[in-house]
Parts: structure tokens; sequence; C-alpha cells
């Protein structure tokens, strides 16, 4: 699901003009973004929790010549889902795994009119 599809639920949910639901949108997504920032921490609940995370600087290898490179620290954002979504999540995979297995090439699921496997 991309923004678009988003500001296209919400008009179609709430008979909402195009350009309200996109600015409804924008301004969601930018005072999650500017909460994260301040606060560390984003709770929504029955949705899940963004947090901010350090990482602490490292040493890896690269895959290609096993060379020791040096990963600076940084911070970055994780996300813990919430008891419901993980509840959906789960009657999903239950319900795929008592389906029979689809054959190779056919698309798995398709919304009406979009070519796009989901």
């Amino acid at each position: 699901m991309t923004k678009k599809d988003i500001v296209r639920a919400l008009c179609e949910r709430l008979d909402m003009p195009k350009a309200q639901a996109q600015q409804v949108v924008q301004t969601t997504f930018d005072a999650l973004i500017d909460s994260l920032v301040q606060e560390g921490r984003v709770e929504l609940r029955n949705f899940g929790v963004f947090q901010i995370k350090h990482r602490e600087q490292r040493v890896a290898r690269n895959p290609r010549t096993g060379e020791a490179v040096l990963v600076e620290p940084r911070n970055s954002v994780s996300f813990k889902p919430g008891k419901e979504m993980e509840a959906r999540v789960r009657q999903l995979e239950q319900a795929q795994a008592s389906q029979p297995p689809q054959t190779a090439g056919t698309p798995h699921s398709l919304h009406a009119g979009d070519s796009r496997p989901h």
C-alpha cells in the first residue's frame, strides 16, 4: 500500500475530497515523524510502537572480500507491531496454511483492475 492508496481509501470511506485527504495523510505522517524525532517513541494502540534505537559503532565484514569494515554509530527506527496487528497477521497465516498451494505463475491475490500482486 502506498500513500496514494491511503488517500484513495480515505476519499472512498469518508466521502472526502482528494486534496483534503492528501492533506490529512501528510499532516498525520508529519506529526508522527516530528513526535518520533522529539520523543524517541510513538505508540499507536492496537497498531504498534515506532522507536528510535541507537546502534553503537561496530566492526563488520565485507561479504565479498572478508575485509573488516568499521560501521559508524547511527540511529535507526524500529517498529514493534501491536497485539491486534499480530493477531490479524496470524489469522492470515492460518488462512493461507489451510489453502492448497497455488501453481507457479498465478498471482496470489489481485485487486479488481489491478495487475500487481498484493
